[in-house]
């Protein structure tokens, strides 16, 4: 079927969703996997169909933009860059991504409902499938949350690529993340959405508590 919204949903999974966006290393995984086990419900993450399932479709996206089907030089994209521009390539790039993960989202029917969480979620892309912004919440680090996660977290203080200046790299993909995590959070207030900061004085178990609490009438 198709919503007010025009968007095709044939099992009304879209229209049941909840939703988790917002910065790199807020917890949004770890609070959604909790969400699940507490309360019965299946979780998209994002962060894995974007990096794996979804990796066909991004070369032929790049193939039909006249572009080389392999990805762009390391270097090029962490190291010869500024932050900024890294940002906005990467939020100009979450619209077709997005298509992608609703395809995804679509195919799964559940009695409970479906919680995506994930960066590209972005709210201006999904305010428009929600019935209520009480569906959608933006977790973002602060900055010395965001800093405690990349001491803590071997994943964080990788650079998953071989480039030449690894700790210039590093600089420019933890400010990228930062610009892309204020992008949320300015969007998520002028839709209305509410953004819950993580500052680290709550373990996850806590945080969960209240995401589950501001989700609390579609998981009753």
């Amino acid at each position: 079927m198709t919503d007010d919204s025009g968007i095709n949903d044939p099992f009304g999974t879209l229209e049941q969703a909840l939703w988790i966006c917002g910065g790199q290393w807020a917890g949004k995984s770890t609070v959604s996997r909790l969400l699940a086990h507490r309360h019965g419900i299946t979780v998209y993450h994002y962060d894995f169909h974007d990096a794996r399932a979804h990796q066909d479709r991004r070369i032929a996206q790049r193939v039909l933009e006249g572009l080389p089907a392999a990805d762009p030089d390391p270097e090029t994209v962490w190291v010869d860059t500024t932050p900024e521009r890294m940002a906005a390539d990467t939020i100009a790039g979450f619209p077709s991504r997005f298509a992608w993960a609703l395809d995804d989202l679509r195919a799964l029917v559940s009695g409970r409902p479906i919680l995506a969480e994930g960066w590209g979620l972005r709210p201006d892309l999904v305010a428009p499938l929600l019935d209520s912004p009480r569906r959608m919440i933006v977790m973002v680090p602060t900055d010395d949350f965001r800093e405690h996660q990349l001491r803590v977290l071997p994943r964080a203080a990788a650079v998953a690529h071989r480039v030449g200046d690894p700790e210039r790299a590093q600089r420019n993909r933890i400010e990228r993340d930062r610009l892309v995590a204020e992008d949320a959070v300015r969007t998520a207030r002028d839709l209305g959405i509410r953004v819950l900061e993580i500052d680290g004085s709550q373990d996850a178990e806590a945080v969960a508590d209240v995401v589950a609490d501001h989700f609390g009438p579609y998981l009753a």
